[in-house]
C-alpha cells in the first residue's frame, strides 16, 4: 500500500478511532475493580483515561485535517509539514500518557505531542486563512 499525505492522516484517524474503542474495552473490563490502577482518582488511572480519550480526539483532528486539505486546490510544503505534525502528535500523546502513568518523571516528554500539535494547528490555520 503506497499512501501519501493526507491519506496517511485519514488512515491514522480511523486506526485511532479503532484504538479508542479497543482501549475503552480494556478500561471498561476493569472499571469495576475499585483499586484498579490505584483507584478511580489515582494519577495512573487518570492518565490511562487520557490515553483512551486522546485516541478519539486526535483521530478526529486527523480526520478534520484530511477533509480540510481535500477541499484545497493545492497542498504545499506547509501543509505537508502540518500533516506530519498531526501524525507525530497523535502517535506520541498516548505513548506519553502511558509512560507518564508508570514513570511520572518523564512528564517533559509531553512537550513532543503538545508542540507538534500546536505547530501543526497553527500552520493549518495559516493556510486556511490564506484562501
Amino acid at each position: 500500500m503506497n499512501l501519501a499525505i493526507p491519506q496517511i492522516n485519514l488512515v491514522l484517524a480511523w486506526l485511532w478511532v479503532f484504538l479508542g474503542f479497543a482501549s475503552g474495552m480494556f478500561l471498561g473490563a476493569n472499571f469495576h475493580k475499585e483499586n484498579w490502577l490505584g483507584g478511580y482518582g489515582s494519577f495512573r488511572r487518570r492518565l490511562y483515561r487520557l490515553c483512551h480519550i486522546s485516541f478519539f480526539g486526535l483521530g478526529a483532528v486527523n480526520l478534520m485535517f484530511y477533509f480540510t486539505v481535500a477541499g484545497m486546490t493545492a497542498a504545499g510544503a506547509v501543509l505537508n509539514f502540518a500533516a506530519w505534525g498531526f501524525i507525530l502528535g497523535a502517535i506520541t500523546m498516548p505513548l506519553c500518557c502511558i509512560l507518564m502513568a508508570h514513570f511520572p518523571q518523564v512528564r517533559l516528554l509531553f512537550a513532543v505531542p503538545v508542540f507538534s500539535l500546536l505547530i501543526a494547528g497553527t500552520l493549518t490555520l495559516w493556510e486556511v486563512t490564506k484562501l
